[in-house]
């Protein structure tokens, strides 16, 4: 077998080249953002209500998250945090994370979030918690 030519081999990829799948999820995100910025939620007919809610009255975790994403997208921060303040939590974190992972793509190393199931367990257990004291009497604050 011949030894592979200069020329045949892979060349490396330059930052800004290693950069397009980040900016394109970022571009997808704000081209999100923007369609629910404009369509606003609270209109009905534009987007379809909570099953869950719908056939139970329950609120789920996700109840109110395109109020609240309309909201943010408006710059209406505690209007955002009012309807759904673990989609904010959610915005914020994707922020730092993006971040993270743009910035370790230009330099080249591997992009990945190594979670431990007491992690993993531990955010389930926060979502499950959000949604069990939101639909307690007490929890009226963080209804949408």
């Amino acid at each position: 077998m011949p030894a592979p030519r200069p020329q045949d081999a892979p060349s490396p990829a330059t930052p800004l080249r290693r950069l397009l799948v980040p900016v394109g999820v970022l571009g997808s995100v704000v081209a999100v953002f923007a369609y629910v910025g404009v369509v606003d939620p609270n209109e009905p007919g534009h987007y379809p209500v909570c099953p869950l809610f719908r056939f139970t009255g329950i609120y789920c975790p996700g109840c109110g998250g395109l109020r609240s994403a309309h909201a943010f997208a408006q710059g209406d921060f505690a209007t955002a945090f009012g309807d759904n303040a673990l989609a904010v939590a959610g915005y914020v974190l994707f922020a730092v994370l993006w971040v993270v992972w743009a910035v370790r793509v230009v330099r080249g190393r591997p992009a990945r979030i190594d979670l431990r199931p007491v992690q993993l367990w531990g955010i389930g257990v926060l979502v499950l918690a959000f949604t069990v004291v939101r639909n307690l009497p007490f929890g009226g604050w963080l209804r949408p």
